[in-house]
């Protein structure tokens, strides 16, 4: 017997991303935490779009988690 399509998935947590940020953000890994392959790996070549992005970051997690965790919480990722 199989499970449900519609597994429901553990929310990210902030407190994650930001200690992500803040130790490996240069290298896009909170990034890679959120499921946003592409713009991790932007940064991994870039060294977080050469620091912009990654000072960008300190005011966008809460937002950028949020909107990850409305989109695992119907099913989106």
């Amino acid at each position: 017997m199989s499970l449900p399509s519609t597994a429901i998935h553990a929310p990210k947590s902030l407190l994650l991303a930001y200690v992500l940020w803040f130790f490996l953000g240069l290298f896009g890994v909170q990034h890679f935490y959120l499921g946003k392959i592409g713009r991790g790996l932007l940064y991994l070549l870039t060294a977080g779009v050469f620091g912009v992005g990654w000072l960008i970051d300190l005011f966008t997690l809460p937002s950028q988690t949020r909107a990850i965790n409305a989109q695992r919480a119907v099913g989106i990722r």
